[in-house]
């Protein structure tokens, strides 16, 4: 994939759908908590649960881990998968109390490597979330790669088929300028593609890269 493809696929994105203003949470911590939810569900359902956690004024680091852990299950129901996600939430939050004591902004502080470092480590968190922890939360320059990117680009013939996660956000990072905004926006794009046209089963009519060979 070279650089001016992506770069044409990120221009006639943004020209048809224009800029995103992604994530779509309040503050970091939401934005953290929503990325951890989000997890195998939509974000119509997460939003259900962090409107549960802000009803209850649990939206904070230690007001979340002071919550037991059948009471924050419930909260969070509407998320799906709630008890593993409970899990998952009380895992980070460990980390970021024993580690942090709580502070996001000292986390912030961590280098961009070391920061997803970390955030890989911590049980439950893999390369998606802890890359949308990295950018969206602690605007770090990392790419987040998920579902509807990878199908974007392999129905096009911009990666191998078996090309993997970090392969993938690799592609992108060594041909883009390493800037968080522009990946912040790019990842949003493709969002919006992936939704409206490139789904399971392609809706190709009108799609801004249509005239692209296809891989089917």
């Amino acid at each position: 994939m070279s650089h001016s493809k992506l770069t044409d696929l990120y221009q006639r994105l943004l020209a048809r759908y224009g800029p995103q203003g992604w994530w779509p949470a309040n503050g970091r911590f939401e934005i953290i908590v929503g990325a951890i939810l989000t997890q195998n569900t939509n974000w119509t359902n997460v939003e259900k649960a962090l409107i549960n956690l802000k009803n209850a004024g649990c939206l904070t680091p230690c007001q979340l881990y002071a919550l037991d852990v059948p009471s924050l299950a419930e909260l969070i129901r509407p998320a799906g998968y709630f008890n593993i996600k409970t899990q998952r939430l009380r895992h980070f939050l460990q980390w970021l109390l024993d580690r942090f004591d709580g502070d996001l902004d000292a986390v912030g502080q961590l280098s961009t490597h070391h920061l997803r470092e970390q955030l890989l480590a911590i049980k439950g968190i893999g390369p998606e979330t802890a890359d949308s922890i990295c950018l969206y939360a602690f605007e770090k320059p990392v790419f987040v790669v998920d579902a509807y990117t990878a199908r974007i680009l392999g129905r096009h013939g911009m990666i191998w088929p078996e090309a993997g996660y970090e392969e993938i956000r690799e592609y992108f990072e060594g041909s883009l300028e390493r800037n968080a905004r522009l990946y912040n926006e790019f990842h949003a794009l493709l969002v919006r593609l992936g939704k409206e046209h490139c789904k399971p089963k392609p809706r190709c009519g009108g799609c801004p890269i249509e005239d692209w060979p296809h891989s089917l």
